[in-house]
């Protein structure tokens, strides 16, 4: 097998994992770690709809870097930290989603890794 990590410069750097891996073999699929409303400056932007943009916009840097878009997607799971975001984070956030839409899963979970954060995206692209 043959992997490759995918950290482009213009997300949030970790020391922890991979932005995203890229595996190899007969077909590509490509895993991307969650996204989050951060710019690559660690900026966690206000508002559930700027931090829906910036996890999209991570995201779509992530399969970038893979020669994929988002048209690639086949799997997205979402994690929202208050129900009353599920409204305005589609209006943010679903005109820069692929139609039709990949596999998606919704969870609304009590907290992510920092306590502004009001959102995170973590998807499968195969290519």
């Amino acid at each position: 097998m043959i992997s490759t990590a995918l950290n482009p410069a213009t997300v949030p750097a970790s020391p922890f994992y991979s932005q995203g891996i890229e595996i190899r073999e007969a077909d590509r699929l490509v895993f991307v770690s969650g996204q989050v409303g951060m710019t690559a400056e660690g900026e966690i932007l206000p508002g559930i709809e700027a931090q829906a943009a910036q996890a999209v916009a991570n995201l779509n840097a992530v399969l970038d870097e893979a020669g994929l878009s988002p048209a690639n997607l086949t799997k997205l799971t979402i994690y929202l930290t208050d129900p009353a975001d599920v409204e305005p984070f589609m209006g943010a956030a679903g005109a820069s989603l692929p139609q039709p839409p990949p596999a998606t899963t919704l969870l609304i979970v009590a907290g992510l890794g920092s306590p502004e954060l009001r959102v995170e995206i973590e998807a499968v692209a195969a290519g």
